[in-house]
């Protein structure tokens, strides 16, 4: 430590130099950093979906989910194995531990997966792997809508234009697309006219695929040359399709018009979209693991811009969700904070030591050890989130301490050595008053260091919280150290010797504040060190007080972040439709945008493909943005008043930090959840209420909710084979009219 404050001083004008290098050099730097809200505090998974179209839910369950759930079971490095089964669809996540690489994670996964998929239904479509996504992977939502074009219009140009476009933006994992309606031609058939003409439905299917199979034409040598066939396409109208004969029962050609008919459509949704009270599509955009949620979310929103000329039927509303606005604002209030403590910093110093230099060696200090200690956390590889924010703001205290203690001391050595007969040279005066606060700098800034020391070793999502925040605490810390060994001492000797040299000018002046507080607070020393045992006395009663008050302290894990964006669950009966949920969205839609403060609203009903939503038509998400200058508490109340408005359905209002953060730690938006299992429902169903009745006696429980287990109704299809040999008639056949229905 000697040696470095040695150096320091001789070489101060070379130290001076590297520190301005090191603040321009730094900026630029961090310009490039990773930001993001929160720190990655999800265990590493990979997700595989299947579509299974048509298939109720107890069959995706027992055909799909279950086989691959035992193919994936035992996978190495895997903690956990959990299914999820919808109409239409299967899930299955697979956890690993902590810290494994995602890489080795999906092709332990994939290889395991291949030896299942031949063995699945011919119904079920080939699995898939979700990409990997951040923990807090949703960085937009992008409403659009339009007064002229219909869903089905809309799809084809995000389908074609947008979401390529989107994709190719690096950071972005996946964008699904909420309310899509593929275009498609449709054979309505008519079963009339089909008996009129004495055809059977299976005649019809096989045309149709004939009519639209796709062939190799193959190629034809010539003598100097081979060409290549290619079939140019016939159908693209409906019109075109109509066309198409099929074999009458007397070699008689029936045109599939008069059997049907033929028409543009869109196969049944498995979701949909509001977009501000009216029908629209609700893209999410997800990004990556470890990408830049600032720099992926401006190039989102260039690729808008750049695309709105050729999409101008649409309307795009970026703001429904922007995490972004979060991160933006967090820097805001930690450059508003900076700025405070340096301001302070500069009133404290001249107002006590009545000097603009030692003000300047002070603020320097500040800035400089916050941005090395972001610095040294970039070149990690980690982001600049939330916690590490609140541990450089927790941080700044201590550094301003460090700063001030240094330079008050300085000060004070130069003006004893100025009244001494032979004052001694100012770089010995320096040197000797930097090392005298070194070591209980030093010893105090390790003994903080000791303390956090436990915190590294968290398990969870409670280490993967604050790490980061203890982290950067401690870098900070450390960075003011070696900014007080180097570049205050450097300072001081180039900015201070002449203003306390020995003409006495500023020797012995002292701020009016210090002739004032000196004598006062020399009394009260006399006082506290004549009677011991008051002072002690004193002092223990402040500590049983303050020891007396935890118990009536509430207890979070995480503080409530003052958020712009809200999101809403809601969750009707299974089996209801589409339709219901839609047109029970849209009347919450207009009675949110009604509350003063609230932009815009933009909800997704259902799920979509290759979405990390896998739930049935009765699930809703709604969400909403409120404007920042508007009465935060108020518009809160408000919405939650609305939403209590609907006491049929489940429902909650929560932000998307504490959502995910509940989703990891419970795997739903509850911040607890019982699980009971068994084989008959109707005493599951008991026990629940049961359990339900001793939890609302306990203190504090508020939004109970025992989750009812309510039978889907269905229609169930038993094969006759006897009935159906009468008509000649296979199972296949039964099955493939019943699906064309």
């Amino acid at each position: 430590m000697r040696w470095i404050v040695s150096m320091s001083l001789r070489l101060r004008v070379v130290v001076v130099v590297l520190t301005g290098l090191l603040l321009v050099a730094g900026t630029q730097i961090l310009q490039e950093a990773s930001f993001d809200v929160f720190p990655e505090f999800a265990p590493p998974y990979v997700e595989i979906q299947v579509e299974a179209p048509g298939l109720s839910t107890a069959e995706v369950e027992a055909l799909i989910a279950v086989p691959i759930e035992n193919s994936l079971n035992g996978t190495p490095l895997s903690t956990r194995l959990r299914s999820k089964s919808v109409l239409g669809l299967a899930s299955v996540v697979v956890e690993f531990e902590p810290g494994t690489d995602i890489i080795q994670s999906r092709q332990l996964v994939q290889e395991r997966l291949a030896r299942i998929t031949p063995q699945l239904p011919a119904v079920a479509r080939p699995p898939v792997m979700l990409m990997p996504l951040s923990t807090t992977s949703r960085i937009m939502k992008i409403g659009v809508s339009s007064p002229t074009l219909s869903q089905m219009a809309m799809t084809t140009e995000v389908r074609w234009t947008l979401r390529p476009r989107l994709l190719a933006v690096p950071g972005v994992a996946n964008v699904a697309v909420w309310g899509q309606r593929d275009r498609q031609l449709q054979v309505l058939v008519d079963p009339e006219r089909l008996y009129a003409n004495n055809l059977q439905l299976n005649q019809v299917i096989t045309a149709v695929q004939d009519a639209t199979r796709q062939f190799g034409g193959g190629f034809v040598d010539m003598p100097n040359q081979r060409m290549a066939i290619s079939h140019v396409p016939h159908l693209y109208e409906a019109p075109d399709l109509a066309k198409i004969t099929i074999a009458g029962p007397n070699g008689v050609p029936v045109r599939l018009g008069e059997l049907a008919e033929v028409t543009e459509g869109f196969p049944a949704p498995i979701g949909d979209a509001v977009i501000n009270d009216g029908p629209g599509l609700l893209l999410i955009v997800e990004k990556q693991p470890q990408a830049n949620t600032l720099d992926v979310t401006r190039r989102v929103e260039s690729v808008l811009e750049e695309t709105k000329p050729g999409l101008q039927e649409m309307t795009f509303d970026a703001t429904i969700f922007r995490p972004a606005t979060f991160i933006e604002m967090s820097l805001r209030n930690l450059n508003r904070a900076l700025l405070i403590g340096c301001g302070l910093v500069v009133v404290v110093l001249f107002v006590f030591l009545n000097d603009w230099r030692t003000a300047l060696i002070s603020v320097l200090a500040i800035p400089l050890s916050l941005m090395m200690a972001a610095l040294v956390l970039h070149f990690r590889g980690g982001t600049i989130n939330t916690m590490v924010l609140a541990g450089l703001v927790i941080a700044l205290g201590e550094v301003v301490d460090d700063a001030i203690i240094d330079v008050e001391n300085i000060v004070r050595r130069l003006r004893q050595n100025a009244l001494l007969p032979k004052p001694l040279p100012a770089i010995k005066v320096v040197f000797k008053a930097s090392l005298e606060v070194r070591s209980a700098v030093v010893y105090g800034s390790l003994i903080v260091a000791l303390v956090l020391m436990p915190v590294f070793f968290l398990p969870g999502i409670s280490g993967a919280f604050f790490r980061p925040l203890a982290l950067s605490y401690i870098l900070a810390i450390l960075a003011s150290l070696l900014v007080a060994l180097t570049l205050t001492p450097a300072l001081s000797l180039l900015l201070l010797p002449k203003r306390y040299s020995g003409d006495g000018k500023h020797v012995q002046r002292e701020s009016s504040l210090i002739g004032w507080l000196k004598p006062r607070y020399e009394g009260m020393l006399h006082r506290m060190m004549g009677q011991p045992r008051r002072a002690f006395a004193g002092l223990a009663v402040i500590l049983a007080v303050s020891l007396g008050t935890l118990p009536f302290l509430g207890e979070e894990f995480l503080p409530h972040f003052k958020e712009y964006d809200f999101l809403m669950h809601w969750v009707e009966k299974p089996g209801t439709s589409l339709d219901a949920m839609r047109r029970i969205t849209q009347r919450a839609s207009h009675e949110l945008r009604a509350i003063p403060g609230v932009r815009n609203f933009g909800a997704h009903i259902g799920r979509a493909e290759v979405a990390d939503e896998v739930v049935g038509p009765n699930f809703t998400e709604n969400w909403i943005s409120v404007d920042p200058d508007a009465d935060y508490e108020g518009t809160v109340a408000k919405i939650q008043e609305v939403v209590d408005g609907y006491p049929g359905l489940y429902r909650d209002v929560l932000t998307y930090l504490r959502e995910r953060v509940k989703e990891v730690l419970t795997g739903t938006s509850a911040s607890i959840v019982v699980r009971i299992y068994g084989s008959d429902l109707a005493v599951l169903q008991q026990k629940a209420k049961e359990v339900g009745g001793v939890l609302a006696t306990v203190e504090g429980v508020t939004d109970l909710k025992v989750q009812p287990l309510t039978l889907v109704p269905q229609l169930a299809v038993k094969f006759q084979p006897d009935l159906a040999a009468r008509f000649g008639l296979s199972a296949t056949d039964v099955r493939r009219a019943i699906n064309a229905l």
